[in-house]
């Protein structure tokens, strides 16, 4: 959109707003998410019905990774550099992109990878640029009544809702509506159509910097914040849970249950889709009552949810049962979003404005570290069948969150923002 246009958008709407700014981005965020998670109840489709590979398959759910990770970690630096707008503006259409790859592909490794990783690329400028425009929009002249943590929690759900709604509707038309390989991924283009041209009216929040004032790019992409102290000592460990948690519920899950669901294997998996993120969803809302800046409490309450949650994912997927597999997920879920927004608000306290979006890139780069645990658990129970277990991988699990629960327990105390005596926490945020 040109200058003229936003300046015009600014005097049309300086009196009143029908949308508020806020909701323009978050929609698109909405659509990217839809765009990113409705591949994944549909990975039994392409097991049984298009003869792919337990490991094949759950690398499909993690060559995405392949396009989130540099369009965070690039994506989000850029913007700060140069507005929100200009890196956030193609991500619905890479999104929609990505979905007419993955309507054409169903039989082909190499157009499912490719569309794969353009849905990742949607998704990682969504969730790191889009997060940071939408914190942005949710202060200051832009909305005068929101308490401080709304972006952070704006964001989270409409990540959640999109990955919910975009699952939950994929894995429905996928078992009961024609063209099963293609009708999801035509309904997401259109919306992610939609929602890149609505969010042309979105305004920016942080004009580019001047070409004369701007540092080396190589500088630019430079995240002084990420050496803070409590970066890594309590977000790093609870960030790759996010999706970890996630895709034990709503991969591993369904892949374990495809011969137990009465011959609605896809569906099924889309419920659990369903109840996973509805459990995210719902709790991110408690996120505003359990976080607090004077302790870690809201990532250990998040650290405690997962543990919990994959020692019922081992009983479940010991037992195969429909009720234990959707307890598992309603955990797993739960454990999920209190992690996302719990270290997203972390996030946002230790960040400076001028490296807000690239400090957000980082910490969902190691979110989606969990997205490799599908392929991990496939590939151990496939090569090492005596010795690994599904029940026995949750085990594993479960002990690994308890030394993440155990070690943001022991430092979080001693890096808290401001502490008494902790001239470090504010010497962090740049690099020793």
């Amino acid at each position: 959109m040109s200058v003229q246009v936003q300046e015009s958008w600014d005097t049309a709407t300086s009196g009143r707003r029908w949308i508020p700014p806020w909701m323009l981005v978050a929609a698109a965020m909405f659509a990217v998410a839809w765009g990113g998670n409705q591949f994944t109840p549909l990975l039994v489709m392409y097991r049984l019905d298009h003869g792919f590979s337990p490991v094949v398959v759950d690398a499909f759910l993690f060559a995405y990774v392949f396009g989130i990770v540099p369009a965070l970690l690039v994506g989000g630096p850029l913007s700060d550099r140069l507005g929100r707008r200009a890196l956030m503006l193609p991500a619905p259409f890479v999104a929609a992109a990505g979905s007419l790859v993955l309507a054409v592909g169903a039989d082909s490794t190499l157009l499912l990878v490719v569309g794969r990783i353009l849905s990742g690329i949607g998704l990682g400028l969504g969730m790191a640029v889009g997060g940071s425009w939408l914190k942005e929009l949710s202060s200051g002249r832009w909305e005068t009544t929101a308490g401080g943590g709304s972006g952070a929690r704006r964001a989270a759900m409409s990540l959640t809702a999109g990955f919910a709604v975009g699952a939950g509707l994929a894995g429905v038309l996928a078992q009961w509506a024609p063209w099963p390989s293609a009708l999801a991924y035509v309904l997401h283009i259109v919306l992610a159509l939609a929602a890149g041209v609505a969010l042309l009216w979105a305004p920016e929040s942080r004009p580019a910097t001047p070409p004369a004032d701007r540092a080396p790019l190589a500088q630019d992409l430079k995240i002084p914040a990420a050496a803070h102290r409590r970066f890594w000592f309590v977000i790093a460990p609870v960030a790759p849970w996010v999706f970890g948690a996630a895709s034990c519920a709503y991969a591993v899950m369904p892949s374990l249950m495809a011969e137990h669901t009465g011959g609605r294997p896809v569906a099924f998996s889309s419920l659990l889709c369903v109840v996973a993120l509805a459990c995210g969803f719902a709790i991110q809302a408690l996120g505003r009552r359990i976080d607090t800046p004077s302790s870690a409490r809201a990532v250990l309450v998040a650290l405690g949810i997962l543990v919990l949650g994959m020692a019922v994912g081992a009983v479940a997927a010991d037992r195969l049962t429909v009720p234990l597999a959707l307890l598992a997920a309603a955990v797993l879920g739960s454990g999920y979003g209190m992690a996302l927004v719990a270290g997203l608000q972390e996030i946002q306290r230790i960040a400076r404005p001028d490296d807000l979006a690239g400090l957000t890139a980082v910490f969902y780069s190691l979110t989606y570290i969990g997205f490799a645990v599908p392929a991990a658990m496939a590939l151990a129970a496939a090569q090492w069948p005596e010795t690994f277990s599904y029940p026995m991988l949750f085990g594993v699990g479960a002990v690994v969150a308890a030394s993440s629960l155990v070690l943001v327990a022991a430092k979080s105390r001693a890096h808290l923002p401001g502490a008494r005596g902790d001239a470090r926490a504010n010497r962090a945020k740049v690099p020793n």
